[in-house]
């Protein structure tokens, strides 16, 4: 009984730690997300929001995230194709 009074707190902390981690690798490496941000990120320099050296700086930041998602993306289907 103490135990579980004890252990549940952190067991709380660990599920709040993996979501907000869940999340993060969303944002960071969500395949959708980053096309959307890269869209997003064009749009706003077609229409003058942002400057050209500010638009490149963010763009190679966005491509360098959508390659390392593809990599994780090719990596977790060869494995999963070598589990079969």
């Amino acid at each position: 009984m103490i135990h579980k009074l004890v252990s549940a707190p952190i067991n709380l902390i660990m599920k709040i730690g993996e979501k907000v981690k869940e999340e993060a690798d969303k944002e960071l490496f969500d395949l959708p997300t980053i096309q959307q941000k890269l869209i997003q990120l064009q749009m706003m320099f077609e229409l003058g929001e942002i400057p050209e050296e500010a638009y490149k700086a963010k763009e190679e930041e966005l491509l360098i995230r959508y390659e390392t998602a593809k990599r994780l993306e090719m990596q977790q289907w060869e494995e999963m194709t070598k589990k079969k």
